[in-house]
């Protein structure tokens, strides 16, 4: 079995439900359980392709470092030690194959770029003096004063096809660090202390990366809303 036969539409049956607890799917996935990769390929194939984006510059080449991703997991299944959680795992190996590719296809992201001190924390949203500075003690990054209400503008509006297209362009367009990010906390659901551990940074520099992502999106959704 290759990676590319492990998606199944639909499930296989009610046994799919066991995979919810990671200890049975951890065992599923070394006893070469097809249903098993079904699971775990299904709940986090997209995820994976969309930070893998962040690091290579197209779409085709961010499907072929996931692809290498999924073989990574099946070589690597029977060593893993069960010291981080199974999603940390994978998106370890996505991380470290997407750097790798980005180096070669000249996309690369520095080091320094998730060093607190980095310039990835000089103002990037034109408007400085609405963000507190990244050495505030409990509030680095977030609104001196928080933003206007958009409780006038109609549901529909906010929640059309159209503005979801302009959010995901705005995300795309990120310097990678904050692009990862934001997918991961905005997108994908994860929790800090996830993102933390999955992009090894520490939790003051992802809350900084967060809210710079945010502010660069509600900025250009503040413009495109106010457009007629």
């Amino acid at each position: 079995m290759n990676a590319t036969q492990w998606h199944v539409a639909g499930t296989r049956g009610p046994e799919i439900g066991l995979y919810a607890n990671e200890d049975i799917l951890v065992e599923g996935l070394r006893n070469r359980d097809e249903t098993a990769f079904d699971f775990l390929f299904n709940r986090y194939h997209m995820s994976l392709t969309r930070l893998a984006m962040a690091y290579v510059p197209s779409r085709a080449v961010a499907e072929e470092v996931v692809q290498e991703t999924w073989m990574g997991v099946l070589q690597g299944i029977g060593r893993f030690e069960r010291r981080s959680s199974l999603k940390t795992w994978l998106f370890r190996i996505l991380t470290n194959r997407a750097k790798t590719r980005g180096e070669r296809e000249g996309r690369s992201i520095p080091f320094s770029a998730f060093d607190e001190g980095g310039d990835d924390h000089a103002d990037v949203t034109g408007e400085p003096e609405r963000f507190l500075p990244a050495e505030h003690p409990n509030r680095a990054g977030q609104w001196t004063h928080s933003p206007p209400s958009w409780e006038t503008i109609p549901e529909d509006r906010l929640l059309s096809q159209e503005t979801r297209r302009q959010v995901e362009q705005v995300i795309v367009s990120l310097p990678p660090n904050q692009q990862m990010v934001i997918t991961l906390r905005d997108i994908e659901g994860w929790s800090a202390e996830e993102v933390c551990n999955a992009l090894a940074v520490s939790e003051a520099n992802q809350r900084v990366l967060l809210h710079r992502a945010r502010a660069r999106v509600r900025r250009a959704l503040e413009q495109y809303l106010a457009e007629e």
